[in-house]
């Protein structure tokens, strides 16, 4: 019998002061070890500071294991194996890349050393690294100039906000696999429109499709190391099911009566949950999560339960929301909050809320715990931009206002809605002006953190706004947005972002929606970095209640300094 192989990963996720969590993806059913470690030096021999050991689970006939460690020494960095049937499989003998660490924070609660800082970099919207026309790919090239700083340099997390991978928009390699596995049939002619009961095309719709997917994107070596060194959390966002995935209920609907989507819609759920949610959560939230217990509590075949929990995913199924997709991170005395704003939208009998109530008291509440327990910056992550350039704004509260006329005005606006991608918060007004609202409830505080920043993607260009309330706050509030990694901008679409920033433009679009009875945003603001539309990534550095925003584009093929912000 062949050894197993390591597939892909490892990955780091979520780590705190003693625990951290590894997952792999591997060739075959096997045991997973795990060992951190003190590496032999000259006379000196190695040893085993941490092992642990877990059986792989098999969904849809691939192989997974999550490693959970526990008893680590806060504030510590140490480098780690990982083994498959006890044959080490990592890190590979011939990587050019330093030996991948596990860095583990502070103890809990505990005051950072004066001087230190806390650095988080983070992007959305990565097409796999050998993907022709779409530029380097910036999260690669960051990788690789990062193997060779010094480890107090590099970042303590990585966030991926939204479009992981491109289930609609598949690499021309994936295409041709695709079509040697299914066979897929030619597109309709220009004046020839597409039938609901056709396939996708070029599209994937079932796991193992997912998985290529994955493999695609993530195997890029520097990318691979990337992961596997830095504790990485991730959140979906439309590409990772489909283009405006859930923009509207008439977009629900016509997407229900294709015979193909509720496959799609579960495989979706069913991968994202194997592939990202699952290490996004801490070794207390999987103790306590009945879909983990029952995945992780011993090998074997675990595809009929998460199908089970991606059938209940989203209520374009089941009429019922009976999951939690977002999630909370603390980072000694930085909180971040990422939040669901896909599948959890509220969309039928003429209702438009971002997130459900339940999910809202949710983000409430742990807003509030964050700043009781003292927290110096609240990073809220929403893979959609709260404050998007303001005329684009002013537009989706609009149209959301005009879709709710009826009759051909409505349609018409629906249309509109669906061809230029009017999804984000201020599409959904009301729920854009209850953020707003806590914003400026935590930002008003007499202890209020020295930040809330709330960082965003999916909109293909980068930049940083600063927030402004009718009653200054004593928190400094941003928008940063930071898209794409690695994913061309069309130029209609560059030039429409670039106009939508002009002063006189949001002064129109503003008079306009207001005399079409729109009330006008409770929070003011203005760019003070970007656009770039190149590919991008974005440091936030946090040193005690000093917040910095570092935007770095590709130029020339490698990245270089575009923005430097110090936001409180």
């Amino acid at each position: 019998m062949d050894s197993p192989e390591l597939v892909l990963g490892p990955l780091l996720r979520h780590t705190d002061d003693t625990t951290a969590t590894v997952w792999v993806e591997t060739g075959a059913p096997c045991a997973v070890s795990v060992d951190v470690g003190v590496p032999a030096d000259g006379g000196v021999p190695g040893r085993v500071v941490v092992r642990a050991r877990a059986p792989t689970f098999t969904v849809s006939g691939h192989h997974y294991a999550l490693v959970v460690l526990t008893g680590l020494d806060p504030d510590t960095s140490l480098p780690y194996t990982v083994s498959l049937d006890d044959r080490a499989v990592w890190p590979e003998p011939d990587s050019p890349f330093p030996p991948a660490r596990i860095r583990t924070l502070p103890r809990a609660g505990a005051v950072d050393v004066a001087g230190s800082a806390f650095r988080l970099i983070f992007g959305s919207c990565r097409k796999p690294a050998r993907e022709p026309g779409q530029g380097t790919d910036a999260l690669a090239r960051y990788a690789r100039r990062m193997a060779a700083w010094p480890e107090a340099d590099r970042p303590r997390a990585l966030l991926l906000l939204g479009d992981q991978v491109y289930a609609d928009e598949v690499s021309d390699e994936t295409a041709r696999w695709l079509a040697t596995r299914r066979g897929v049939p030619e597109p309709p002619g220009a004046d020839e429109p597409a039938r609901a009961d056709e396939p996708p095309g070029d599209e994937v719709v079932d796991f193992a499709e997912y998985a290529h997917l994955y493999h695609e994107t993530w195997s890029d070596p520097a990318v691979r190391w990337l992961m596997a060194t830095v504790p990485v959390s991730m959140i979906f966002d439309d590409h990772d099911v489909r283009d405006d995935w859930n923009i509207s209920q008439a977009w629900r609907a016509a997407m229900r009566r294709r015979p193909w989507w509720a496959e799609r819609l579960r495989s979706a759920f069913l991968s994202y949950w194997v592939y990202q949610h699952l290490g996004n959560l801490s070794p207390a939230e999987l103790a306590a999560d009945p879909t983990a217990v029952a995945v992780l509590d011993g090998p074997g075949d675990k595809t009929g339960v998460l199908r089970e929990l991606a059938e209940i995913a989203d209520d374009d199924l089941t009429g019922a929301k009976n999951t939690r997709w977002s999630y909370r991170r603390t980072f000694g005395r930085v909180g971040l909050l990422m939040v669901d704003t896909r599948a959890g939208r509220i969309l039928a009998d003429g209702r438009r809320s971002m997130l459900d109530s339940a999910e809202f008291r949710w983000v409430e509440d742990n807003a509030r715990e964050f700043v009781d327990a003292g927290c110096d910056h609240l990073l809220l992550g929403s893979s959609l931009p709260w404050l998007l350039p303001p005329a684009i704004s002013h537009v989706e509260s609009l149209n959301e206002a005009a879709c709710r006329r009826g009759g051909w005005r409505g349609r018409a606006a629906e249309a509109v809605r669906q061809a230029v991608d009017l999804e984000h918060w201020a599409a959904f007004r009301t729920s854009f002006d209850r953020l707003t609202r806590l914003i400026a409830r935590v930002g008003d505080r007499p202890d209020a953190p020295a930040s809330i920043l709330v960082l965003s993607g999916d909109v293909h260009h980068s930049y940083v706004a600063r927030a402004r309330f009718p009653r200054p706050l004593r928190a400094a509030v941003y928008q940063v947005t930071c898209s794409p990694l690695h994913n061309a901008a069309p130029g209609v679409l560059r030039a429409a972002f670039t106009v939508a920033w002009w002063r006189i433009v949001a002064r129109v679009t503003r008079w306009w929606s207001r005399r079409a009875g729109v009330a006008p945003p409770e929070v003011t603001w203005s760019r003070t970095a970007g656009p770039c539309f190149a590919n991008a990534v974005t440091t936030v550095e946090l040193r005690g209640r000093r917040a910095e925003v570092r935007i770095e584009r590709v130029a020339d093929g490698d990245l270089t300094g575009y923005a430097r912000v110090p936001v409180s």
